[in-house]
Order: structure tokens, then C-alpha cells, then sequence
């Protein structure tokens, strides 16, 4: 980024930032507009596909029955959502599909990591390892910190079994969305690189017929708006939000505090994204090894000292998966929570990721949706699998006292787990937390621009000759986020977010025979030369 446009953004924001709160608190006045939008999105694509048949009765923490005002046991309703069904279904059916490349192709995909098949001449902009980095900024974040935690409080342990099933079956969706990325992705003339579930949904399906074009435009246009809607949202927001919450706690900040830390947040954003994917990739792949590194060696620490726990808890794991335990909702239940919170955190089958690796230096499609699928692996079977068993190993997550309390529970039954071992724990938390969100906020405002490029490409090729009004407005956003409680907006993200998996996986399955035919022919080259 040139210094005089640094400047001029440090200038804006230091000028706005007055203004932001009053204008914030005079939209959430107008909350009630946006709260109807956030429940027609759940009526349409969250809806109960049991119809609220699956009943069973209410209990509280202590065993006790809950009871009506009439002294009867209470029923309460266990939901299946829809959007979680689809993701279940297109996971499991992708794996199938794909002949389980997800565990054959594993080996492979940590050599291309490691840069055994990079070609610097290769079209794209980014090695694997950036693009995967890029990618696993975006995920690795507050959702593996206080995501598992609110998994185990509202599903208990067994939820953690159903996040790694989930996270399994997830590799695969992964990898199909990176491959058609990398198959249908598009130069601009810049040079740059743009790729992901708008793309490979209108381009792929165009080849297949107008009504399959007409078809594949509706939900490219579906993925560009939730996208940007996500990237505003959960990917700037809720980041910025968590990030004041957790520094003015734990260093006992005034209420000046959200200001500065709010401005210093938004000019090292800008820093970054004002320089394109390039500037990202080279951030992320110093940040993201170091914030896992540092966020693992502190879970490996609480582990170590609750070792001979380490039997028990995994046994806890595996036997609450199964148990009809119904103060969870049974199975049913526990299952639900485990995929819910698994698809919030690696965000596999929402097609988000796909955007960074169609970056990635490379003419094999296949080859890069190998390198993508690690991404579930290290964000749900290793980062989250460290907090959770952080949580249940020091007993926090059935501790009565804490459960009682009210607000942010993950991030409360996280930082207590910490703190119940050691004093200064929730310092280097904070550090955590900082760093997570700093590196999914310029992931995401990549992720966004990509859906702004492309509805904009529509009106004379206007897309990248305007993206830097976007970069501008997420920047502002940031500041907007760490100044005020924005519940509705959040739940408008968290919507965005996950919705993205309707369009991306109903467009995904359509193109899969075109991506089997891919994976055949890479497969057949790659065992010919090893």
C-alpha cells in the first residue's frame, strides 16, 4: 500500500470514528427491520426437516425433571436443521464420490504443503502453502476458542466426537469446492486471480445449458451477496468485538479503551488488504503458524499436567456421543450441536475457502483441492480437539459456578479451563484471541471483495476498478464493531456464513461428475510417476 493512501485511511477512520457510535445506535433502533430479515433467512433454510416430531423430556443441570405450571414434566423439541442436513448429506456423499480421497490422497497433500510441486511459473498468485494459510486465517479463529466450548456446554462432551466426524466427512466437501475453484477461476487484468462459489456456479454450470446457466447464475449471485454479507459481519464485526472484550477484561482497560484498540486494529487491517492477496498470503503464513503454535502449546500444557485424566476424558468423548443423555437432547441432539459447531468453525462446504486457493500457483486443479482439505484436519481435529480437551479435562465444562454465570459462555469456559491451572494462562489467551481475529479479519475482507468483484463485474467490468470501496467500508467496520453490541448483525453473519452451503453444495453435486473426471486423470499421472 502507498504511504498516501495509509495516511488517508488512518485519517478517515481517526475523523469517523466520532460518528460511528451515534450511528450505530440510530440503526439499532431500526434492529426490528433487520432481526425479520435474519428469521425469514432461518424459516427458509434452518427449518426442522422432523417438523418438531422429535420430543423428549426436559431436565435440568442437577438431574432434576423441569416442570410446567402445572407441576407436569416438561417436553422440549429437538431441531434438525435443514442447512445442517444438506451439509451432512453433500460431505458424506462428496466422500463417496471422490472414492475417499480425503484419506488415500492425505499423504500427498502434506508433500504439495511442503513444496515439492511448486512451479514458480504456474499461473496464480500465491504458493499452496499461502494459499492454505490464507484460508485457515479465515477459520482458525474465536470459533476454535469459545465455538468448541459452547459445543460442550450445549452438547456436552460427546459433541466433540460429531465435530471430528464431521470435520472427516468436511475434508471432502472442502476439497471439491477448492478443485472447481482452481477449474473456473478467472484472471483480471491486473493480473490477480478470482475464484470461489461464484465462479465455478455460473461458469460451470453454463456449460451444461441455458436452464442449467440460468440456474447456476441465481446461486452465484446467492454466494456473492451472503458472502459479503459474512465478511462484514462474522469475519470483521464479531472479531473486532471479541477482540475489545477480551483485552479491556483481562488488563481491566477504561472505557476509553474500544477506541484505541478499535483504530489500532482497523490500521494494521488496512495495512494489509489494501495490498491485495499477495500482501494477505505473505501475513497469513507467518501468523497462522505462529498463533496455532503458541494456542497449542498452551493446551499441550494443561494436558500434560492433567495427564493421567487423558483416558477418562477421551473416554467421556466417545461415551456421551452415544449416550441418550436427554439433558443434551439425546442423540439426536448431541449430533446436531457437534456438525453445527464444526461447520461454524472450518466453514467446510460453505465454498468461503475456495476463494484464497483459487490464488494458489498452480495448472492442477486436483492438486490444490488436496492441499485445501488439510484445512478441516488442522482447524477441528487438532485446534479444536486441543480446546476441547482443555475444557473437559479440568472439569470446567460441568462446573456449576461458571455454567450459572451469564454471558459469553465459550469464552468464559475457556479461560476459566486456563486459569484453573495457571494464573497467568488467560494472558497468553488474550495474545491468542488478538491474533485470531486480526488474521481472519484480513481473510475475510479478501473472501468479501471477491463477491463485490464479481456482482460488480456485471455493470461494465466496474468490479476491480471499485473494490477499494469495499476495502474501505470493512476497514470502517472494524471500528463499528469494536465500538457497540451488534446482536442482530451477528446473527445476520452467522446466516450469511452457513447459508453459503445451499448454493454451493446443490451447485457442487451438480459439477461433480465434471470434477470425478479430474481426479481420475491426476490420480492415474501421479501413481504413474511415484
Amino acid at each position: 500500500m502507498k504511504k498516501s493512501s495509509f495516511i488517508y485511511v488512518t485519517l478517515l477512520l481517526f475523523l469517523a470514528s466520532p460518528f460511528l457510535k451515534v450511528h450505530v445506535q440510530a440503526e439499532q433502533e431500526k434492529s426490528s427491520v433487520l432481526e425479520h430479515v435474519n428469521k425469514s433467512v432461518f424459516a427458509v433454510l434452518f427449518f426442522d426437516v422432523a417438523g418438531g416430531t422429535i420430543q423428549i423430556p426436559a431436565y435440568n443441570r442437577d438431574g432434576t425433571p423441569v416442570l410446567d405450571a402445572m407441576g407436569q414434566p416438561e417436553q422440549k423439541t429437538v431441531a434438525i436443521p435443514f442447512l445442517i442436513v444438506v451439509l451432512l448429506f453433500g460431505s458424506i456423499l462428496f466422500t463417496c464420490w471422490y472414492r475417499w480421497i480425503n484419506i488415500r490422497g492425505f499423504k500427498h497433500a502434506i508433500e504439495v504443503i511442503k513444496g515439492t510441486y511448486d512451479k514458480p511459473g504456474d499461473t496464480g498468485e500465491i504458493t499452496h502453502f499461502r494459499a492454505l494459510t490464507s484460508a485457515l486465517s479465515a477459520t482458525v479463529g474465536l470459533g476454535n476458542i469459545a465455538g468448541v466450548a459452547v459445543a460442550i456446554q450445549l452438547g456436552g462432551p460427546g459433541a466433540v466426537f460429531w465435530m471430528w466426524c464431521a470435520a472427516l466427512f468436511g475434508m471432502t466437501a472442502k476439497f471439491s469446492s477448492c478443485t472447481l475453484a482452481q477449474m473456473y477461476r478467472k484472471t483480471n487484468a491486473d493480473g490477480s486471480i478470482s475464484g470461489g462459489p461464484m465462479y465455478y456456479l455460473d461458469i460451470g454450470l453454463k456449460e451444461k445449458g441455458v436452464g442449467w446457466g440460468i440456474l447456476g447464475k441465481v446461486l452465484a449471485v446467492m454466494s456473492a451477496f451472503m458472502i459479503m454479507g459474512g465478511a462484514i459481519g462474522g469475519g470483521n464485526m464479531f472479531q473486532s468485538n471479541q477482540v475489545v472484550e477480551a483485552f479491556t477484561s483481562t488488563f481491566s482497560l477504561n472505557e476509553k479503551a474500544p477506541l484505541g484498540i478499535g483504530l489500532t486494529m482497523a490500521i494494521l487491517v488496512g495495512a494489509v488488504i489494501l495490498g491485495g492477496i499477495k500482501r494477505v498470503g505473505a501475513a497469513t503464513s507467518r501468523i497462522v503458524p505462529l498463533m496455532c503454535g503458541l494456542y497449542v502449546l498452551a493446551c499441550l500444557f494443561v494436558i500434560f499436567t492433567h495427564l493421567s485424566e487423558l483416558p477418562a476424558t477421551f473416554g467421556l468423548i466417545f461415551k456421551m456421543a452415544f449416550t441418550n443423555n436427554a439433558l443434551y437432547g439425546g442423540v439426536i441432539g448431541v449430533l446436531v450441536w457437534g456438525i453445527k459447531r464444526a461447520a461454524f468453525s472450518n466453514e467446510a462446504g460453505s465454498g468461503s475457502a475456495a476463494i484464497a486457493h483459487a490464488a494458489a500457483k498452480t495448472e492442477e486443479p486436483v492438486r490444490e483441492g488436496l492441499v485445501a482439505m488439510i484445512g478441516p484436519f488442522v482447524d477441528t481435529i487438532v485446534v479444536c480437539t486441543m480446546t476441547a480437551l482443555v475444557v473437559i479435562i479440568t472439569g470446567t465444562w460441568n462446573n456449576p459456578e461458571i455454567l450459572a454465570a451469564r454471558g459469553n459462555i465459550g469464552v468464559t469456559l475457556t479461560t476459566e479451563a486456563f486459569r484453573s491451572v495457571i494464573d497467568w494462562f488467560p494472558y497468553i489467551l488474550t495474545g491468542c484471541i488478538g491474533l485470531f481475529a486480526y488474521s481472519t479479519m484480513i481473510s475475510w475482507c479478501y473472501y468479501g471483495e471477491r463477491g463485490w468483484i464479481y456482482l460488480f463485474d456485471h455493470f461494465n467490468g466496474a468490479g476491480l476498478k471499485t473494490v477499494i470501496i469495499f476495502r474501505i467500508v470493512f476497514v470502517a467496520f472494524i471500528l463499528v464493531g469494536a465500538l457497540n453490541p451488534l446482536d442482530d448483525v451477528l446473527d445476520f453473519s452467522d446466516a450469511m456464513i452457513l447459508s453459503m452451503a445451499f448454493p454451493n453444495i446443490v451447485g457442487s453435486i451438480i459439477l461433480a461428475p465434471k470434477v470425478l473426471e479430474f481426479v481420475k486423470d491426476y490420480w492415474k499421472r501421479y501413481q504413474t510417476a511415484t
